[in-house]
């Protein structure tokens, strides 16, 4: 006898990211639904953002505000929506206690005593937002940190963010691009979900990513390949000339895509230190931790070329940092250069 087609439909497992984060809440038993509630304020934020994102070009949201933010940077008007709406969306959850995000130039205290507002969300609301005006990828990051005193009295906000990101409790971005992604781990692995725009529901598409541990993919502004230290020098002379495997360049100057792509694909992607930012140009709390943490969560390796990217403790709340991030294998291969081990 034929087997039923609703019972083929019966076994396809539909899991919304709401369900995911609630069955990934076992591996904090802690957190008592706690958790789930503060990653729903991130979910809400960008499916209003991703919705603006499609209206770009039909709304007076394109071009710079006229302004320039705490980076120095012009501040797009997308910029400033993204960032207003995830403050709305995560200041009314109760158990988020801090806010600070890669636009303000101080962090916003919400929860200053008590065991309230245990919880630290960082972000850069819209990486990449220059690419908006030319229809390229866009997105927003995300990390989350636990304070590590909750007891009564005042406290230095400061002294609560600046932790290595190896004490995130999650970690994620959001790519809006010809659909919208959502990545995301706290600890157990990676995954990745698909935002379904005829429900307006996030579904699992991926579980237990894993990072190719090798690729060929390379993804750097050769532009600045003049003003990279020599052992970086070295280390691209020596993959672009390279037979097997033979690489290939890619970069989209957004770290959500171009990361998104080294995550799926392999291959590493790499912003050194240059004359103009000897410290590198990436901020270390609100690009290079989180990304860090999904990365190695994924199979692969983040370092600022001497370094574990996890285990920089930040002296700032807009810190820079250098990154290269992507397979272990080749983030490896870069570091014997980096580290001065190798120079043909």
């Amino acid at each position: 006898m034929s087997e039923h087609p609703i019972s083929r439909f019966a076994e396809t497992r539909m899991v919304t990211l709401q369900q995911h984060i609630m069955e990934q809440q076992k591996y904090h038993p802690t957190a008592t639904g706690e958790f789930s509630w503060l990653l729903s304020g991130v979910t809400q934020a960008t499916k209003i953002i991703a919705a603006k994102v499609r209206r770009a070009g039909l709304v007076d949201i394109l071009g710079d505000a006229g302004h320039e933010n705490v980076q120095g940077e012009e501040v797009q008007k997308l910029d400033l929506f993204a960032n207003e709406i995830l403050m709305k969306c995560l200041a009314y959850r109760g158990n988020v206690g801090i806010l600070a995000s890669e636009e303000n130039e101080n962090p916003i205290v919400l929860h200053d005593t008590g065991a309230a507002g245990r919880y630290i969300v960082l972000f850069d609301p819209l990486d990449g937002s220059s690419n908006i005006d030319v229809n390229m990828p866009v997105g927003t990051i995300f990390s989350v940190l636990e304070r590590q005193n909750t007891g009564f009295g005042p406290r230095d906000s400061l002294t609560d963010i600046l932790q290595p990101g190896i004490r995130q409790r999650a970690a994620g971005y959001v790519i809006y691009g010809s659909s919208t992604v959502f990545v995301y781990t706290t600890g157990q692995g990676v995954h990745l979900f698909t935002l379904d725009p005829a429900s307006g529901t996030f579904l699992l598409h991926k579980e237990g990513l894993e990072m190719p541990p090798a690729g060929k993919i390379y993804s750097v502004n050769e532009a600045n390949f003049p003003d990279f230290e020599p052992p970086v020098q070295n280390f691209l002379k020596k993959i672009k000339s390279s037979k097997e495997p033979a690489f290939t360049s890619r970069y989209v100057g957004a770290l959500v895509a171009d990361f998104h792509r080294t995550l799926l694909k392999g291959g590493i992607f790499l912003y050194p230190r240059t004359a103009k930012a000897p410290q590198g140009k990436l901020r270390l709390l609100y690009e290079c931790s989180p990304m860090a943490f999904i990365a190695e969560q994924a199979g692969g390796m983040a370092t600022d070329g001497e370094h574990r990217i996890l285990e920089k403790v930040p002296s700032s709340l807009h810190e820079r940092s250098a990154l290269f991030i992507g397979s272990r294998n080749i983030v490896e291969e870069a570091l014997s250069y980096t580290r001065g081990e190798r120079k043909d």
